[in-house]
């Protein structure tokens, strides 16, 4: 396997494109995960004491799945929170920082290195009010252990709700520092409703009884549903792991691996560039669970191999954002939000990887189809990449895929998703072993195990905060409330006809859960929107399952959708294109894919999509989707065997439109509009011989 340094080349250059390196673990931008912003470069003292720590919540949380904690689940997020949370005021600044170019060209930062007094302080704090439920002596009336703790609940007295109030803080700086400020805004909206919302005219749908400052902090604090509730369950038990995971199939040169396999395979003709930064970045996006670090990785192997291809920077940083945020959609690695949807249907998560399997090859099928298109429009060139042949790197690097053998066939073998990662992680470590350069030695060890629980603290704090929200909905009522003013708005647009009102309650849903995805993260938009929007759509019969996966999906697109597309800001980074044309190259490319979620709750076919019912049922939609997608890609692209023009793009629209409803009545006629769209476009091509194709 080529591990050569990166090498500019010009535009008359004829020689091949080497490879520059993958970046590995705790180095550079692709450490950052969607849901932050970037963390301290800490050193010193500080850094040791942070890696120590970390470390520990590693090691606690593997021996948590091997040997649980008796007193529960509960106590063990505790102990993870009061382990976690004082971390993210050590490694995240309170304000962002001025940037400055060194002159290699790296931006760095130059303030906020170093913790400053006010961040030990909150450091501090943090650790005492999260640990204050398990401290077995009494504090003010309080204290006195875990077990008297829960004993009190519904009658806290005064050093619970002290303590409780400062942790609701604590939880909304911390991620304020992760994320910014418009989820912690959104969360004292939650806490203002709930405390207000007895003052609302009782007439309104959504006033209640209100709730004093003690209950919503016995809600937040001691009930299962606030900040130990299944979000912050999920982050502990499920994502920690994984994210272990992928920092040691990284550390032994399985992300190498992907990138060689892929260019090797597919990059050596006019369109292979571009197929291979799609392959790549399903193959990365199978370990990461992270667009944005996704589009990174990717961007700083295949950028370089794209441009020699001949194509221009925004296009091609669309071209890698859309690939990048695949890594959110791609089994057996979903993204965060996938694990809660398990937690909260209460279904193995080896059931959301089959739901999710359609949908994934959907988007790729739209992202390839994009690619296509856009190598004949641009005509881009083949690119001679300086790689070992494919078959030479399966041979002899293909080990790395047996990790990921060994977590699906646990999961299919009705081994929980924490110790199928587990069993992933132990095979990929041993396997690590048949390459020196890679092997994981102690120090490899100890840094991934420091990598692992780095990089799920801002997840922690986006958990930890959602808990404020499903607290407060739950001790109000709000999702039920919520739900009947939707449906009753569809239905009185829809005119009382039910599949009317289905779709517009549908298009609200999906209006409602991307412009919510536009200023909160993935996790945070899904949680949100499942507890405010997800009983609409039950209430009019749509299974829990569908309402998930679509949920799940718009909340994944909101990521590609100006102006605030993460991983197309990311992109743009590495290509040096302008970000907002970036973004709008990247939805050019992912737009075919927008609409297959709403195929999935809009006909009880949709459950089809997700691989449930009968195999004609579960066929047809895919079919029907998978020709929705190409006439998508039609239309988005201009192109059919050639270029086409507005009228045959018009036509195709609603041939799309369409099949998406799967129904045979509905797909028949979208059937229709498509084979006559490309029989006019080919008439037309036969009567213009010398059209130009590009």
């Amino acid at each position: 396997m080529v591990q050569a340094e990166t090498r500019h080349t010009s535009g008359d250059d004829d020689g091949a494109v080497p490879v520059p390196p993958v970046p590995g673990p705790g180095s550079g931008p692709g450490t950052e995960h969607d849901e932050e912003k970037p963390g301290r470069v800490l050193g010193g003292p500080v850094n040791i004491l942070v890696g120590i720590v970390c470390a520990a919540v590693s090691v606690f949380a593997v021996v948590q799945v091997l040997d649980p904690l008796t007193r529960g689940i509960q106590f063990y997020l505790m102990i993870f929170l009061a382990a976690t949370l004082p971390l993210v005021f050590l490694a995240y600044r309170c304000g962002m920082p001025a940037r400055l170019r060194n002159r290699s060209g790296i931006v760095g930062l130059i303030d906020g290195e170093t913790p400053r007094p006010l961040d030990w302080t909150l450091a501090v704090l943090a650790l005492l009010v999260a640990a204050y439920p398990m401290l077995p002596f009494p504090i003010l009336g309080g204290g006195g252990g875990f077990d008297a703790f829960l004993d009190r609940q519904g009658l806290l007295v005064t050093a619970d709700v002290v303590a409780g109030g400062l942790l609701t803080l604590l939880v909304l700086e911390a991620c304020r520092r992760t994320t910014g400020w418009i989820l912690p805004a959104i969360c004292l909206v939650f806490i203002g409703y709930g405390y207000y919302g007895g003052l609302l005219p009782q007439g309104w749908e959504i006033a209640h009884r209100g709730l004093d400052f003690s209950q919503i902090v016995n809600a937040l604090y001691n009930d299962a549903s606030g900040f130990y509730g299944t979000p912050l369950a999920v982050a502990a038990s499920y994502i920690v792991l994984f994210t272990l995971y992928g920092v040691v199939l990284e550390y032994s040169g399985a992300g190498r691996f992907f990138v060689d396999l892929s260019l090797g395979l597919t990059g050596r003709s006019s369109g292979g560039p571009g197929r291979a930064v799609t392959m790549t970045g399903f193959l990365l996006g199978t370990v990461s669970g992270s667009g944005a670090a996704t589009t990174v990785t990717l961007g700083s192997v295949a950028w370089p191999v794209l441009r020699r291809a001949g194509y221009p920077r925004e296009a091609g940083g669309g071209l890698l954002a859309a690939a990048g945020i695949g890594a959110i959609l791609s089994p057996p690695t979903l993204g965060a939000a996938a694990f809660i949807i398990a937690e909260y249907l209460a279904v193995p998560y080896l059931q959301v990887l089959v739901w999710a399997v359609v949908p994934s090859l959907l988007y790729y099928l739209g992202v390839v189809l994009a690619v296509e298109i856009g190598a004949r429009r641009l005509r881009t060139t083949s690119v001679d990449v300086d790689l070992p042949a494919p078959g030479r790197t399966l041979l002899r690097y293909g080990y790395h895929l047996v990790s990921l053998v060994v977590m699906v066939a646990a999961l299919v073998m009705n081994v929980s998703a924490p110790r199928a990662v587990l069993l992933a992680t132990l095979t990929a470590f041993l396997l690590s072993f048949l390459d020196r350069r890679n092997a994981m030695t102690p120090v490899r060890i100890y840094q991934a195990l420091v990598g692992g629980a780095r990089a799920v603290l801002p997840v922690v704090a986006v958990c930890a905060a959602a808990g404020i929200i499903t607290a407060t909905v739950t001790k109000t009522g709000l999702g039920l409330q919520f739900a009947s003013l939707l449906v009753r708005g569809a239905e009185q647009l829809g005119a009382g006809n039910d599949v009317a009102v289905l779709l517009l309650t549908v298009v609200f849903a999906a209006l409602a859960v991307s412009l919510l995805g536009l200023a909160v993260p993935v996790t945070a938009s899904f949680i949100i929107s499942w507890v405010i929007i997800g009983p609409a759509l039950i209430e009019l019969g749509v299974g829990a399952p569908q309402v998930a996966m679509f949920i799940f999906y718009f909340a994944v697109l909101s990521e590609v959708t100006p102006p605030t597309a993460l991983a197309a800001v990311a992109a743009a980074a590495i290509t040096g294109g302008n970000a907002i044309g970036t973004m709008w190259q990247t939805l050019r490319v992912t737009l075919p894919a927008f609409l297959v979620p709403i195929a999935i709750v809009a006909t009880p076919a949709g459950q089809g999509v997700l691989l449930q019912g009968d195999p004609l049922t579960m066929l047809g939609a895919a079919g029907a989707c998978a020709l929705a997608v190409a006439a998508l890609a039609g239309v988005t692209g201009g192109w059919i065997v050639g270029p086409a023009n507005p009228a045959e793009r018009l036509l195709l629209l609603p041939a799309a439109l369409l099949l998406l409803y799967l129904h045979p009545f509905t797909a028949a006629i979208g059937i229709g509009f498509a084979v006559l769209a490309v029989a006019v476009h080919l008439v037309r091509r036969a009567r213009t011989p010398k059209e130009s194709t590009t």
